[in-house]
């Protein structure tokens, strides 16, 4: 076996990063003097101790989308090699510079599909630094043992603002205003313009995104309904409706939260248009295949809804530029001669503050889960988490076995641990895959060679690490 690249303490110590508010200067706090051998004592045991891949040498990340700074700093302060694209790569780019890799980070345009991830031999998890997942093949990346993590709260904040925007445009038509006067046409008028207190907004998808549009709604005087297919707790006044058809026929604006699934496609058609009240709106942040288009369009043309406003489109362009045609989708042409219509190239979470919050966010997960195998926050693997080591614990290793969920797999794992001292140890199961983790103490580098080599050996398994 070839010997591992070591990564020194100092390379993997994190970058000071500061969050903090400034506070009061008289707000001090002094706690009586201590022996600085008992101090010393009290700081390496509280200390954690960095581990490191027995079988790898430098861990290598791909960044690609232009991933917020704050995510890149914190890879980089590990001492990881940190290569970083502004935009996506072609397929064929994208296979070759996956084969080598052991982490990718990606957003919204960068498709992770089975025939990308099979190239990724080295590939031990995906880092997706937005809301969705569906760009990635999460049950493929499952079962070659790859863990997928992203960042579901971060921009919720951004995206209710950005409807709350969108409510007060639509119903001052201030899109159509704003363009007639940038032509130099002058066009004062009040006919079907709206103040929006008093008004109902019918909310689908009552998560933390809704639940943020709720409250900022009803401090603007609306009043808020909501649909969920779950029975989730009101905030403020706002009411949950039984069913979608009774939001649609009850709502003003129609702000649709929900994720991409065989449930949500194509959610508002035809049918439900027809079921929204005579002149109400609706608004699109969620995902693009939730809303046919073509129905909108008719339904905007008859005046059964007065505007619209989209942020997401079933096929969305790759990069920035001149793209948004009918090459990509048939009715782009259609969609952009409409009146009082809202489009927007998925902007939803696309703030200074939200894409910092996803870039810290993500890029901690990614370190737990590189260097502690922690798998808090994965979308697509059991989460299991377990305390660090500490500098106290020495010759210790971290056994990390990702395998199919049969029975007696814990048996024969126990079986080639039996020889060692397991300090701790836990297992969990997701549908199919199993995670199981255990710290074994007092080894040596020959004994972990053949715990891996014995681990490796088993039929249930999918991927064995090891950190030392």
């Amino acid at each position: 076996m070839t010997s591992s690249k070591p990564i020194s303490q100092s390379s993997l110590a994190r970058p000071a990063v500061s969050h903090s508010l400034s506070v009061s200067p008289t707000a001090a706090f002094h706690s009586p003097p201590a022996s600085s051998s008992f101090m010393a004592r009290l700081a390496s045991r509280a200390a954690a101790k960095q581990l490191k891949p027995f079988s790898t040498g430098d861990i290598k990340i791909l960044l690609l989308e232009n991933v917020n700074q704050t995510g890149r700093d914190i890879l980089s302060g590990q001492g990881y090699q940190v290569e970083f694209h502004k935009a996506s790569l072609p397929e064929d780019q994208l296979i070759e510079k996956i084969k080598d890799v052991h982490v990718i980070g990606i957003r919204s345009k960068t498709k992770l599909t089975a025939k990308v991830l099979q190239e990724a031999k080295n590939l031990l998890v995906i880092g997706c630094f937005c809301i969705g997942t569906n760009q990635v093949d999460l049950d493929y990346a499952a079962k070659q043992g790859i863990a997928v993590f992203n960042s579901p709260f971060a921009n919720s904040r951004s995206v209710a603002e950005l409807v709350i925007a969108e409510i007060i445009s639509l119903a001052r038509q201030l899109g159509d205003r704003s363009n007639e006067l940038h032509r130099g046409t002058w066009n004062k008028v009040s006919a079907k313009c709206w103040e929006v207190r008093g008004k109902t907004l019918g909310i689908v998808g009552y998560g933390h995104i809704g639940s943020q549009l709720s409250v900022l709604a009803e401090a603007m005087g609306m009043n808020v309904i909501y649909y969920d297919v779950l029975s989730l707790m009101a905030i403020g006044t706002a009411r949950q409706v039984p069913t979608l058809e009774a939001l649609l026929g009850e709502a003003d604006f129609v702000t649709l939260h929900v994720p991409e699934t065989p449930e949500t496609r194509n959610m508002l058609g035809a049918k439900q248009f027809e079921q929204m009240k005579n002149g109400s709106y609706l608004i699109n942040a969620s995902r693009g295949t939730v809303v046919d288009i073509p129905a909108l369009i008719k339904a905007m043309r008859a005046g059964k809804v007065a505007g619209a406003a989209l942020d997401v489109y079933p096929n969305e362009p790759a990069g920035n530029g001149d793209y948004f045609t009918t090459n990509l989708n048939p009715w782009a042409e259609e969609l952009r001669g409409l009146n009082n219509i809202i489009l927007t190239p998925h902007i939803g979470g696309s703030t200074e503050e939200a894409q910092r919050a996803i870039g810290i966010e993500v890029a901690d997960a990614l370190v737990r889960y590189i260097n502690q195998g922690v798998t808090l926050g994965s979308v697509n693997l059991p989460e299991v988490n377990m305390r660090q080591l500490t500098l106290d614990e020495h010759n210790h290793a971290r056994i990390i076995y990702i395998h199919r969920n049969v029975p007696g797999v814990l048996r024969r794992v126990n079986e080639i641990l039996g020889d060692h001292n397991v300090d701790k140890q836990i297992s969990d199961s997701k549908g199919d895959i199993a995670y199981l983790m255990a710290d074994v103490s007092d080894v040596r580098p020959e004994d972990i060679k053949e715990i891996r080599d014995n681990l490796d050996g088993l039929s249930s398994r999918i991927l064995t690490r090891v950190l030392y």
